[in-house]
């Protein structure tokens, strides 16, 4: 890193003056030096072209005495005629030209040699050349300016020190992942004060991996680090130190780590760090050179004979498993911080932390939208509030409230409203059947989840949709709760069938078998809940198989085993349908009931579902109609899609 990469960030108008005044001197002067060019051989063309007369014209005009005065050089004779005129005339050997000027009456004067210094020449000579070395050397200075060291700096670090000039990131900002923040946290106490752990034999960890799904926040970690510490950070992406060039990328991780020491004691972090440290000899053939390279040269700096007391590095991954085990063992990566997905209580922290920047109204209420959004990253929470400011202000709203956030739910969770579609009375008719299956065999099943939202207007790639949502947030999956699952998922099939008859079953729950076979092939190969096949793992092993970092072997089974395995799928799922085949039965009247309500008010909570199947009143006016709803009328040409229309169940359920 040179001298100019420490410098603070900042709008360019620092001493170095901005980029484009700097560009722009160095045109104005290229162009100057052209005009210059032009100037000196131009002019002297000019002027040598100017009113030149013969000499033996020039005789005739001092004869007829029309000439007034002369300057006589070596090369040159120049003169001005009676009437004012200028002239000039090439002398030849005439001794003969004095007295007769002398004769008419004609002033005569000396001139010195008009002739180019030797120097002037070489100017002239070399301006062409010296023009074109300026314009080489600005184009090399840009390229250095973008390959972060020119033409020869290949193998230069391409890391910067992070400057909180603007933007400072402390732990405060960080919300909803305090067990990862605590131990980061200690590691920012050690650079501050180290005798407090040194006195009793502790030594700095050298490296700390933070693995954690996309969205959680691993880099906003890494910042609030750079904050907090008050050490040089430095940062720099995986990618950054992969070439075509065998032998860059380590050239550029011993440039890093010596720019490192310098500033010792001090944090590097190297985002993406799966794109140098995949597991070597993991590709096929002969693998990729370069990338081995760089990751041997960075095992031998992270932890070699030379040891870089005072550098902790702080990597960043959402694919462990490809890192090569050199990497993760201690020494290197002294601890591996998982960032994990936010549990309610850290979803309300992430919000009020980005609730902060936006006006609300009242009855704004973050654990209702904590509680509506599980298994959302902090990234996903954070796009969530956005989408919420951005729909009040498309409504000229000063205040962003329940309806924006409740409805950005929906947009992010389900997909935009498609109220353009025209759908004819009976395709909304069986999609109101479907959903109201699903709805009512959920109502009925105890261990089911309880319906947040039923709704016939498309949304995404759907039809229509029924949304469950966890009253809290759950860490396993048990049996009762799949059994119900299975029921609700076979709900909107079932009510096809008991409505419309056997003939009519449209392919709308292709989308729901697909989740339920999916399910009970879990139960069955993974979760050992069939008592034919057993607690026996038959499930094909996932991830990429020619790493060679599992262990674990392709799934070997004899035919009558998987025979056996199909038959138990096949009589998973079908139990799930002759259960929601039974409520539905049984409930025929509940299943008409909410399908006209949806039909009118096309939109249902689960408290409003409640009270409708309670026989109370949902205290809800009578809608108006809307040009933007879609009504019956003419339909339009349309192919459902294979996946289910009338309801994409999620692995909460339909």
């Amino acid at each position: 890193m040179s001298d100019n990469d420490k410098q603070p960030q900042g709008d360019g108008n620092n001493g170095g003056g901005s980029p484009w005044m700097k560009s722009l001197l160095i045109w104005v002067g290229i162009l100057l030096a052209i005009g210059l060019f032009l100037t000196q051989f131009g002019g002297a063309t000019t002027a040598a072209g100017s009113n030149t007369i013969p000499y033996s014209k020039f005789l005739d005009r001092v004869d007829e005495g029309t000439v007034k005065d002369v300057a006589i050089s070596r090369d040159v004779i120049t003169g001005t005629g009676t009437s004012g005129d200028k002239f000039r005339t090439y002398p030849i050997s005439d001794p003969t030209l004095v007295p007769h000027l002398r004769q008419k009456n004609v002033t005569i004067s000396a001139k010195p040699d008009e002739g180019t210094s030797m120097w002037m020449l070489l100017l002239y000579q070399s301006l062409p050349f010296l023009l074109f070395l300026g314009i080489a050397f600005f184009v090399l200075k840009q390229m250095q300016k973008n390959t972060g060291g020119g033409a020869m700096g290949f193998g230069k670090s391409r890391a910067r020190m992070l400057t909180q000039k603007e933007g400072k990131v402390t732990f405060d900002d960080v919300a909803g992942i305090d067990e990862a923040r605590a131990e980061l946290t200690e590691i920012v106490e050690f650079l501050k004060d180290p005798t407090k752990f040194a006195r009793l034999g502790g030594k700095i960890p050298k490296g700390a991996l933070l693995v954690g799904s996309p969205g959680t926040g691993k880099t906003l970690l890494a910042r609030a680090i750079a904050g907090e510490a008050g050490v040089p950070f430095f940062t720099i992406s995986g990618s950054d130190f992969v070439e075509m060039f065998v032998g860059v990328g380590a050239s550029r991780v011993r440039d890093m780590f010596e720019q490192a020491k310098k500033s010792a004691p001090c944090i590097v972090f190297i985002d993406e760090i799966d794109a140098v440290g995949r597991h070597r000899g993991a590709g096929l053939g002969n693998g990729n050179d370069e990338r081995e390279q760089t990751l041997n040269q960075l095992l031998v700096e992270m932890d070699g004979f030379e040891a870089n007391e005072g550098i902790i590095i702080v990597a960043a991954t959402n694919r462990p498993d490809v890192l090569d085990p050199a990497l993760l063992r201690p020494g290197r990566f002294d601890r591996q911080v998982v960032v994990p997905r936010p549990d309610i209580e850290g979803r309300i922290k992430i919000l009020e932390v980005h609730m902060k920047k936006v006006p609300l109204a009242p009855d704004v209420d973050s654990r209702t939208i904590a509680r509506g959004t599980p298994g959302f990253s902090g990234a996903d929470l954070a796009n969530l509030v956005n989408e919420a400011a951005l729909m009040a202000a498309r409504k000229s709203k000063r205040l962003v409230a329940m309806a924006e956030f409740e409805e950005a739910k929906d947009k992010v969770m389900m997909g935009a409203e498609r109220r353009s579609m025209v759908m004819t009375e009976d395709e909304k008719r069986m999609t109101a059947y479907h959903e109201a299956g699903h709805a009512i065999v959920a109502l009925h099943e105890p261990a089911s989840d309880p319906i947040h939202k039923a709704t016939i207007i498309p949304r995404g790639r759907a039809l229509g949709m029924v949304m469950r949502l966890p009253e809290r947030d759950s860490y396993s999956y048990h049996r009762d709760k799949m059994y119900a699952n299975l029921a609700v998922s076979m709900g909107g099939r079932v009510a096809e069938e008991i409505i419309f008859g056997y003939d009519k079953v449209s392919s709308g729950a292709s989308g729901d078998i697909q989740y339920a076979t999916g399910l009970a092939r879990d139960m069955v190969t993974k979760w050992g809940m069939s008592d034919k096949v057993g607690p026996v793992e038959y499930a094909q092993p996932e991830g990429e198989s020619f790493l060679g970092y599992s262990s674990s072997q392709p799934v070997r089974m004899s035919n009558a085993t998987a025979q056996l395995i199909d038959d138990e799928i096949k009589g998973i799922v079908e139990g799930g349908l002759a259960k929601a085949k039974q409520v539905l039965t049984d409930h025929v009247d509940q299943l008409h009931l909410l399908a006209g309500a949806l039909l009118e008010y096309e939109t249902l909570s689960g408290d409003e579902i409640k009270k409708l199947i309670a026989g109370e009143e949902i205290g809800r006016p009578d809608p108006s109609p809307k040009s933007n709803v879609p009504r019956a009328g003419t339909s339009i040409p349309k192919t459902r899609r294979p996946g289910g229309p009338f309801g994409q169940p999620s692995p909460l359920g339909a």
